[in-house]
């Protein structure tokens, strides 16, 4: 990326230009690709675990659809690549993709500005009711109706002092009847954990890794779809020979998917 948009210090790394470098993309800068080398050097599976976490929500977004879900919110999306929830989902799908950050905005509004029934708005996951009640929010979405809220790599960057609990039951607390929670999450994974916070303590906003049982309970009140919580590698794979392990990884990632009774 050789422009920088106004309002944006290259020189801090992001979070998303950083899975952006994972995932082979050209949308960071230099401080970008030097932390996000720091966290390859330390865990070199990262970026396939980058990879599987993308599967694992186009997998996702795919028994959603299967499901007649056909309205989607994805909270911190990201910078646009390919495979993205509207694309997944199929036409006649309502998509709100939510970030904070600027770049990803500046770019989700350029990739979709002629995609139908998706709308990008600013907002922070922190505040989840000035996503949900926002004016391009409620011209795609019925809250009244099933839909289905994805939460995808974000909930490691929201610390304890934010309560995530709390954040996720504003959100399920506006999901009707029959809707879906989708989450995937970082875990601890070895003694390099402490360094890896390390270098995602240079950006903004660092990292909280969370065991597996440390995340079961943001599926509280909801009933988790087969197989629960597990390694996203492992949920559903949908071809035979598809799975990819993340040798010596343990749970790097988890993911699950639930629905409101």
């Amino acid at each position: 990326m050789d422009e920088v948009p106004p309002g944006i210090n290259p020189h801090i790394p992001s979070v998303a230009r950083m899975y952006d470098y994972y995932l082979g993309g050209k949308d960071n800068f230099a401080s970008d690709r030097e932390a996000a080398e720091q966290v390859l050097a330390l865990v070199p599976e990262t970026r396939q675990a980058a990879r599987e976490n993308r599967a694992f929500m186009q997998r996702a977004v795919r028994f959603l659809a299967g499901q007649g879900i056909t309205q989607f919110v994805d909270l911190g999306t990201g910078l646009p690549t390919q495979g993205n929830v509207h694309e997944v989902a199929g036409k006649g799908a309502h998509v709100v993709y939510a970030d904070n950050d600027p770049i990803v905005l500046a770019h989700a509004r350029a990739i979709l500005e002629d995609a139908d029934r998706v709308s990008v708005v600013e907002g922070d996951l922190r505040r989840p009711d000035a996503i949900l009640d926002h004016p391009e929010t409620l011209k795609l979405v019925d809250f009244d109706r099933p839909v289905a809220i994805m939460l995808v790599a974000i909930l490691h960057f929201i610390h304890d002092a934010d309560d995530p609990q709390a954040i996720i039951g504003r959100l399920t607390a506006r999901m009707a009847p029959g809707s879906y929670l989708v989450i995937s999450h970082a875990c601890p994974t070895s003694a390099l954990s402490k360094d890896i916070t390390d270098v995602y303590r240079s950006s903004m906003p660092g990292i909280r890794l969370r065991t597996r049982a440390e995340v079961l309970p943001f599926f509280d009140g909801l009933e988790l779809v087969e197989p629960g919580v597990i390694n996203v590698a492992e949920w559903r794979p949908e071809v035979a020979g598809e799975l990819v392990a993340l040798k010596g990884l343990g749970d790097y990632l988890v993911g699950g998917v639930a629905r409101k009774r």
